[in-house]
């Protein structure tokens, strides 16, 4: 059987995460939990392995140990947390092989909306400018530094690919990859980030196959970029 590991403090507070979510307003104080602790287990500042107290968030908000406890119990449904009686909760790593099925979730999907936008070239233009539009709030992300707005972008850009192809099925099973793609992008990206430049650049590439309607460039434009940032 493997250790239990130690409890350790939260993090602090880092410059690049969200705000409390216990500023936000009047939302209630389970969904403020699970909105922080979330959102510290996707940034990585709680990462894999890393065993925490309900006290530590119900600290950080100000609130009781019974809300803390619902969001724990969201978030062990979602796979993000294990908990353990009297200790807890474990963030759960990501399982070996996950990384594989998503990237190849994402290569299947993205492709397909591609070349189902493709069949319908007079939507083109206005699918290049949202891409457009979505590629300059993730500059904006890069150029402050910002890692953690940057995968959310990151995220948010190949979600604009995807909507282009305006098929409500595939959206909605791409929408359930999103934590895991930002998770994935501040894994990858977070020990090297003169990388960002290099992603920038490519989805700069991935629009110009789109505006040029080059279904087979864009495939092979994709797998490149994927392979380049999670495969390297």
């Amino acid at each position: 059987m493997s250790p239990v590991p130690q409890t350790s403090a939260l993090p602090a507070t880092s410059a690049h995460a969200r705000p409390d979510p216990a500023s936000d307003g009047p939302a209630p104080a389970a969904d403020r939990a699970y909105a922080l602790t979330k959102e510290l287990v996707l940034t990585g500042e709680l990462p894999g392995g890393h065993l925490f107290s309900e006290g530590d968030i119900a600290a950080r908000l100000g609130v009781s140990r019974t809300p803390v406890r619902e969001a724990f119990l969201r978030l062990q449904a979602e796979d993000l947390l294990t908990l353990i009686p009297k200790r807890g909760a474990v963030v759960v790593p990501v399982p070996p092989g996950e990384a594989e099925d998503v990237l190849d979730a994402r290569e299947a999907v993205e492709t397909a909306a591609v070349r189902r936008l493709l069949r319908r070239p007079e939507q083109v233009p206005a699918a290049v400018a949202e891409l457009r539009a979505a590629l300059e709030v993730q500059r904006g992300h890069a150029e402050r530094g910002d890692l953690h707005a940057f995968a959310e972008a990151d995220e948010a850009f190949h979600r604009t690919l995807v909507a282009a192809g305006r098929n409500a099925l595939t959206m909605r099973f791409y929408a359930t990859l999103a934590d895991r793609q930002r998770r994935m992008s501040v894994h990858a990206l977070g020990p090297v980030p003169e990388e960002l430049p290099r992603v920038l650049r490519e989805h700069e590439d991935l629009i110009g196959v789109v505006e040029a309607q080059d279904e087979a460039a864009f495939a092979a434009a994709l797998r490149a970029h994927l392979d380049g940032t999670h495969r390297r």
